[in-house]
C-alpha cells in the first residue's frame, strides 16, 4: 500500500493523515470545507512542532510529513489512487452510509474501505456497498499520533486477507492492533461509555461535585483523565450519540444516556471544543476550571 486517502479533517482525521504521512505513505485529505483542510494542515504542523520540541522526530521527518499530504475537497478525485481509505467523518450514520456507497462507484475495486467509527456496525456500513469482504474498521484513538491502540473491527463479512492487511500496516505505521468483532460499542466505547455515563449520573445524583468524581478515579483508579474531563476531551455529543448507539444495539436499560448529558448537548456545551462542558477551557490555558453550572 502507498495511497491513503482519509474523508474527514477535524481532530479524529487530521491525526489520522498525520501518522501515515509521517510514516512515508502518500495522503489524501479530504474534506468538504477548504477552510477545514486548510486548519487540519496547521493542526498537523503544530502537532510536529511539538514532536520536534520533544526530539521525537527531526526537521527532515517534519518536512517530508507534510509533503505526503495533499487536499482536496472533491471526495471522487481524492480517492481515484487510493490502496486505503479510511473515513473519520462525523459519528452520524446515514452520512457514513452515503459515503460508503460513493466509495464503492469511486474507488478501484482492490482498494480497501475502513471506519473510525468508534460505535457503529461495520457490516451495516458493508452492506451500502459490494464488496463486503474488504470493508473494515480502524478505530483509532484520540490523540492519533500519540495512542497506541487502534481496534481492527471485522463485520460480518470482512475477509481474512483484509483484517490480516489492516493489521500489519497499523503495526508499519507504529500501532498496536488487536482484532474485535463487530458487537455495537465493539470493546473500548462498551467499556468506557457506561463509566462516563455513571459518572454523570454520579454528579446529576448530587452524589458528589465534578473536580471530586474526577480526583476519585484519578488517585483511586490510577486513571491519567477523569472521566468527566474524558467526556469533555471526547465531546459530548459523541459520548451521547455512542452511548444511544449503544442503548439501541443492545435494548438494555443499562446504556440509557444521564438527562444531564442529553440537556448538555441539546444546550451547545459539548466539552473541549465548545469552550464549557464539565469544565471550562481557555485557549492558552491549561488550567482546569470547573464550569459554572457545576460550582
Amino acid at each position: 500500500m502507498k495511497n491513503i486517502a482519509v474523508i474527514g479533517s477535524g481532530q479524529m482525521g487530521n491525526g489520522i493523515a498525520h501518522v501515515f504521512a509521517q510514516n512515508g505513505f502518500n495522503v489524501t485529505l479530504i474534506d468538504v470545507a477548504q477552510e477545514a483542510l486548510e486548519k487540519a494542515l496547521k493542526t498537523i504542523g503544530s502537532n510536529l512542532d511539538r514532536q520536534l520540541a520533544k526530539q521525537l522526530i527531526t526537521e527532515e521527518i517534519k518536512s517530508n510529513t507534510l509533503k505526503n499530504i495533499t487536499i482536496t475537497t472533491s471526495i471522487q478525485q481524492g480517492v481515484a489512487n487510493a490502496d486505503l481509505v479510511v473515513e473519520a467523518a462525523t459519528e452520524r450514520i446515514d452520512l457514513k452510509l452515503k459515503i460508503f456507497s460513493d466509495l464503492d462507484g469511486f474507488t478501484n475495486p482492490n482498494c480497501i474501505l475502513a471506519s473510525n467509527t468508534s460505535s457503529i456496525s461495520i457490516t451495516r456500513i458493508a452492506a451500502a456497498t459490494k464488496r463486503g469482504d474488504k470493508v473494515i474498521g480502524m478505530h483509532f484513538m484520540n490523540p492519533v499520533p500519540i495512542m497506541k491502540l487502534v481496534e481492527v473491527i471485522r463485520g460480518y463479512s470482512t475477509s481474512d486477507a483484509t483484517t490480516q492487511t489492516i493489521i500489519e500496516l497499523a503495526k508499519t505505521i507504529g500501532k498496536s492492533p488487536v482484532e474485535v468483532n463487530d458487537y455495537p460499542g465493539f470493546v473500548a466505547n462498551r467499556i468506557l461509555m457506561p463509566m462516563i455515563n455513571e459518572a454523570i449520573y454520579t454528579l446529576f445524583e448530587g452524589v458528589a461535585g465534578v473536580t471530586e468524581i474526577d480526583t476519585v478515579m484519578k488517585l483511586g483508579m490510577a486513571h491519567p483523565m477523569g472521566p468527566l474531563q474524558l467526556a469533555d476531551f471526547i465531546g459530548l455529543d459523541t459520548c451521547l450519540s455512542i452511548l444511544r448507539v449503544l442503548h439501541d444495539g443492545f435494548g438494555n436499560p443499562k446504556y440509557a444516556p444521564c438527562p444531564l448529558l442529553v440537556n448538555m448537548v441539546t444546550s451547545g456545551n459539548l466539552g473541549a471544543k465548545t469552550g464549557s462542558g464539565f469544565y471550562k477551557y481557555t485557549a492558552g490555558s491549561k488550567d482546569l476550571v470547573v464550569a459554572d453550572n457545576f460550582k
